[in-house]
């Protein structure tokens, strides 16, 4: 790979509602910031719920090379030779070093079941629906929506049963050991990793070459905490109806003006202009 050239900069993003609209799932909001971060060489990290497979495709459609944080921080894929240095990470696939921080899907599904069973909570997961199912609960196509099933690190569901079960269903899965949040259509469960701890790790390794590069980062959701406290600069975007996700109240973080990728566009461009 080229070498990289420095950047004022690093931007992580999430995805569904925040780059990309929540029902559309369009970017084109987005398109003058997207076009203007190429221009200045920084790296866009996609940082979402999102699979790998999802995230390869829009790697692809925007032409970027940069490494990206799949399914809420369970891993964080580095393509090989992006740096020049050595570091420590889980496994080799295909073209990445891939550092894993979740726990496998198998193991989320079965204990979530468990829990289930055990509190007499009904919950509907990515596991238990076809592709059909996932398009019309999404809104995503087909090929999308299979992409979307392609799951290693993390069960996105709906809660069928109503409150207080949720807090109940909350509390179980964390004495599992397992970690619980809430993005903008699902709850997740998932092992003891975040948004936050993976974009600690790859920050640190941006920084062993680019010692004073700041982080932006945007998202929408109580999912997105993690990541918006561990940057420089956390960015909130607003929802569909206008309105912040309310579980979302640290002064650190500002709450952009836009709903999803016209708040990210106007608010990135405020920031690199």
């Amino acid at each position: 790979m080229e070498e990289m050239q420095a950047s004022e900069y690093i931007i992580y993003t999430d995805m569904d509602g925040t780059l990309v609209d929540h029902d559309t799932y369009s970017y084109d909001a987005a398109l003058p910031a997207l076009e203007l971060i190429n221009k200045k060489n920084i790296p866009l990290i996609f940082c979402t719920s999102k699979t790998r497979a999802e995230l390869e495709v829009y790697c692809h459609k925007l032409d970027i090379h940069h490494p990206f944080i799949s399914e809420n921080g369970g891993a964080i894929f580095i393509p090989l030779d992006y740096f020049d240095f050595p570091y420590d990470h889980t496994k080799q696939i295909d073209n990445y070093n891939v550092i894993e921080l979740g726990v496998g899907y198998n193991i989320l599904e079965s204990n979530l079941k468990e829990i289930c069973a055990k509190i007499d909570c009904q919950v509907i997961g990515f596991g238990d629906m076809d592709v059909d199912e996932v398009c019309q609960d999404t809104g995503l196509d087909r090929e999308c929506a299979a992409l979307a099933k392609q799951r290693d690190y993390d069960e996105a569901f709906r809660i069928k049963s109503p409150a207080p079960k949720d807090e109940l269903l909350e509390q179980e899965i964390r004495k599992r050991g397992f970690n619980y949040t809430k993005g903008g259509r699902y709850y997740h469960i998932m092992g003891n990793n975040d948004k936050g701890k993976a974009v600690h790790i790859l920050t640190d390794l941006y920084r062993t070459k680019w010692p004073g590069v700041k982080t932006i980062g945007l998202g929408d959701s109580l999912n997105d905490l993690p990541m918006l406290m561990a940057v420089d600069i956390g960015i909130l975007v607003q929802k569909p109806d206008g309105n912040y996700d309310p579980s979302i109240t640290s002064p650190n973080i500002k709450q952009g003006t836009g709903i999803g990728p016209k708040g990210w566009n106007q608010e990135l461009i405020n920031i690199l202009e």
